[in-house]
């Protein structure tokens, strides 16, 4: 049964029944332990890092004291440093609008593919979206196959494109999500035409707030260059604020093999998590920067990827 995610404010909003608690972060282990317990802790801020060499190959050879690690432009200490494939809390926000019609099968083999070629604990929610979004699964997540098929084949490709309202209820039905991790696949191939006063601003903010990345792959209609500009535009931002990435085909057909670098580049991370040295909760934005240094020379030119800041805690006092 599809279930219609009624939009509130920005979002959308879980009765007080479902509303799960704000999930753990990771938080330092012991002296001597292995990897890191979890812990509830909003102070820690942790970032997921993608390392690439110059032919955007993974590099995995790096250690702690290759990264350097700032916040506002002030070097922080890190407390956490691990490199592994954790699973994560994943939404596949896809474009149901009219134009989507002739790709949709192509798209839902490519999310398919995308899922099984990730975590085998990962947990996934389908979101359809065209004028309204839609939640098309009967529970919150899942990782049947199955399940997951019938979701993307609930097809009804028809009017416009609500992608900021999409990727923001989206990020909204994450927070009740099981794992640390919160990623969006988002697939479309237009720019937002029907999201009403949620604006890119928002879907950045919320993104901002909630910590998850977001990877876009844009369809686009280079015979429409306006509206293809304005959507790359947007699809990049998002990407980019948030750590992940954004890719725009040629074709459908090469969607299939973009999926697969995208789970890819997912399972292959670098967590690394600081307790910041600027104590004020004063629910300020701060900028976030990693600098590589030393790395192996046979790697050459090395790209870092990680969101580009985040909010500080706000006391409840004021103080």
């Amino acid at each position: 049964m599809t279930m219609a995610l009624a939009l509130a404010g920005v979002g959308l909003r879980a009765s007080p029944q479902q509303q799960a608690p704000p999930a753990p972060v990771p938080s330092p282990a012991p002296s001597g332990a292995q990897g890191y317990r979890l812990k509830r802790d909003v102070e820690l801020v942790v970032l997921y890092a993608s390392v690439l060499d110059d032919r955007g190959n993974f590099v995995p050879s790096l250690e702690q004291n290759n990264f350097r690690v700032y916040e506002d432009k002030v070097e922080q200490k890190l407390s956490v440093f691990r490199k592994e494939d954790v699973p994560v809390s994943l939404g596949l926000v896809v474009d149901n609008s009219g134009s989507m019609r002739d790709k949709r099968e192509k798209v839902n083999a490519a999310a398919l593919t995308f899922v099984q070629t990730s975590n085998p604990q990962d947990e996934v929610f389908v979101v359809n979206f065209n004028d309204e979004f839609f939640l098309d699964l009967d529970k919150d997540f899942t990782s049947d196959i199955r399940e997951l098929r019938e979701a993307l084949e609930r097809v009804d490709s028809r009017g416009g494109t609500a992608l900021y309202a999409a990727l923001v209820g989206s990020m909204d039905h994450l927070k009740k999500a099981t794992h640390d991790k919160k990623v969006l696949l988002v697939i479309t191939d237009g720019e937002d035409n029907a999201s009403g006063h949620i604006t890119l601003q928002t879907a950045v903010e919320e993104a901002r707030k909630s910590g998850t990345l977001i990877y876009s792959i844009g369809l686009l209609d280079e015979e429409e260059k306006r509206q293809a500009r304005h959507a790359k535009k947007d699809l990049t931002t998002l990407a980019a604020e948030t750590g992940g990435a954004a890719f725009f085909p040629n074709s459908v057909e090469e969607v299939q093999s973009i999926c697969t670098l995208v789970a890819r580049d997912i399972r292959n991370q670098y967590v690394l998590a600081y307790y910041p040295s600027n104590t004020a909760k004063d629910g300020s934005f701060r900028m976030v920067h990693i600098d590589l240094v030393n790395p192996p020379r046979k790697s050459g030119k090395l790209q870092v990827r990680t969101r580009l800041g985040y909010y500080a805690p706000k006391s409840s006092t004021g103080q």
